[in-house]
């Protein structure tokens, strides 16, 4: 099992449509998939139609430490209503649930900061023996804002994926905070605690000379990240597509089978490099092989210790 956390220091950068639809795509793929809203607003909660609603959620797994049946939901996709023709269904080899963010008003970031143990509250709770037996991949989305919550997320990591939205204030932002970031929470090495290493996917390009030359100022400017920080060859254009399936409730490489679900391919492809050449179409085939942690990341954690 890997854990995925996706985040961003700043709002609105595409963190939550990123995490609902590289998770529905694992899915597809034949992945078994939960993700995590650990989000005080929840739209990762809203993003899809959720069937069985679980009596708990995020505010319990860190309160417990731990995870347990009765803190996982079940999506209906495609929902049931839907007005849209000729959707396919999920892989069955693999699924897609959600623990759900159930604290809108914050109240388990006031609760995390009363905590000693704060920053591997989360780690701990998503090592629970049903996630390791259950799920290939676990994905956390997070909020655009620095906090105990954010924090524990990215500790619970094993990798990071970071978009960046291609204008100059989301560029500039992005490098100026995630060293920030980076940097404090790194001073947790003394204690044990290892920051994972991170990937940034430019997001919302454009086919402008604007939006490609901020996309080389942001790969440059990544020598500044002292290889802590990897930008991926694959880029998230800005489309229609992701909008419409937003709305629709569905898998955004359901709306757009050609030019969507290439790209997330190949950021697939790019974040497990096990996947590589496992395509949603092939539904015949038999589910990979569980994704380890180590095959996956013992380059890049090498490169990040040097």
């Amino acid at each position: 099992m890997i854990i995925i956390t996706v985040c961003a220091t700043k709002g609105g950068v595409g963190k939550t449509t990123t995490t609902a639809n590289i998770g529905a795509l694992f899915a597809d793929m034949g992945l078994r998939v939960l993700m995590v809203d650990a989000d005080p607003q929840p739209a990762l909660t809203q993003h899809f139609v959720i069937k069985n609603r679980a009596p708990h959620g995020l505010t319990e797994i860190i309160k417990r430490g731990t995870v347990t049946a009765d803190c996982i939901s079940t999506l209906e996709i495609p929902p049931a209503n839907t007005t849209l023709q000729r959707l396919p269904k999920l892989n069955p080899n693999g699924c897609l649930d959600l623990i759900a963010s159930d604290s809108p008003q914050g109240e388990i970031q006031d609760w995390l900061a009363n905590r000693i143990d704060r920053p591997v509250r989360m780690k701990q709770a998503l090592r629970s023996p049903i996630l390791a037996d259950n799920y290939d991949v676990v994905l956390v989305d997070t909020q655009g804002a620095v906090g105990h919550l954010q924090d524990a997320a990215i500790l619970a990591a094993d990798l990071l994926l970071s978009p960046v939205a291609t204008d100059v204030i989301s560029a500039r932002e992005f490098l100026n905070r995630t060293i920030a970031l980076l940097d404090r929470l790194e001073d947790g090495a003394i204690m044990g605690i290892k920051v994972p290493p991170m990937k940034a996917v430019t997001y919302k390009t454009q086919r402008t000379k604007d939006s490609r030359a901020i996309s080389n100022v942001i790969r440059e400017a990544f020598l500044s990240l002292r290889g802590r920080v990897s930008i991926m060859d694959c880029s998230v254009p800005d489309a229609v597509a992701y909008r419409d399936a937003a709305t629709a409730q569905v898998p955004v490489h359901w709306v757009d089978p050609i030019k969507a679900s290439d790209t997330l391919h190949r950021l697939a492809w790019e974040l497990l490099p096990n996947l590589e050449g496992v395509r949603t179409t092939d539904v015949s085939h038999d589910a990979p092989e569980a994704v380890s942690t180590e095959a996956d990341l013992g380059e890049e954690d090498e490169q990040v210790q040097s």
